[in-house]
């Protein structure tokens, strides 16, 4: 493995060591970093541990049942911990997210388990969200006019519909779009995810509001540390 691999494999294990307990049931996120934690939880499953695990995406949900996770429907059973990796973190802890288009599921499991832990590299952290553009969902048949909204609200955003593999339109899990906007640097998260989503049409932003998250997670040379969260 790379250096960052090895990375993210110490932050994802962390994370389920410290957090996860033992006949629980978790959200599990999407991502190059949250499959790690998948892959620990795997591992204490295989041990005798009962975890069930809510999965935040089909790419999920396919590992941890190659892995033995026992699934639950998001509402079947409380969720104690979900974890998840992050695109950006923010000094107050708000979040960019969707790279991997499992925004809006990522987003209702955050908000259902007791607590959102995330789990990042050195690299994701920045003083203010805007470098990594901003994922919005959006049903397909409100694509032309969300678009149109969009840079009507924000002139000078640039706007792409995101391409999947083989050039072809990205497709959620929920059948949808995805538009990646470039902002530039965002003051009000919470204020801009508000905005868009009071487009009709759209169905999710890839804006996490700093009261979301619980816990940082940062993998560095010196192991893994909680971050402290900046007021």
């Amino acid at each position: 493995m790379t250096p960052v691999d090895e990375a993210k494999r110490a932050v994802g294990f962390a994370a389920v060591d410290r957090y996860v307990r033992s006949s629980t049931c978790i959200g599990l996120g999407t991502g190059s970093t949250a499959r790690w934690a998948v892959a620990r939880v795997g591992e204490r499953v295989a041990r005798g541990e009962q975890i069930a695990a809510v999965a935040t995406s089909g790419v999920t949900e396919r590992q941890c049942r190659e892995l033995g996770i026992p699934l639950a429907a998001l509402g079947e059973r409380e969720i104690d911990v979900a974890i998840d990796g992050a695109d950006e973190v923010a000094a107050d802890w708000s979040l960019t997210k969707g790279a991997g288009g499992a925004l809006f599921r990522e987003k209702a499991v955050a908000l259902a388990a007791r607590t959102f832990v995330v789990i990042v590299t050195p690299e994701k952290l920045v003083d203010r969200l805007g470098a990594f553009p901003t994922s919005v969902e959006v049903v397909p048949f409100t694509l032309v006019v969300v678009t149109r909204a969009i840079e009507t609200a924000f002139p000078g955003a640039r706007i792409a519909r995101r391409i999947g593999p083989g050039a072809a339109p990205f497709i959620t899990d929920n059948g949808n779009a995805i538009l990646d906007c470039a902002f530039g640097v965002i003051d009000d998260p919470a204020a801009l995810d508000a905005t868009l989503r009071a487009m009709h049409g759209v169905v999710a932003t890839g804006l996490f509001a700093a009261a979301l998250t619980g816990a940082v997670l940062v993998a560095g040379p010196d192991g893994v540390r909680e971050l402290t969260r900046s007021r």
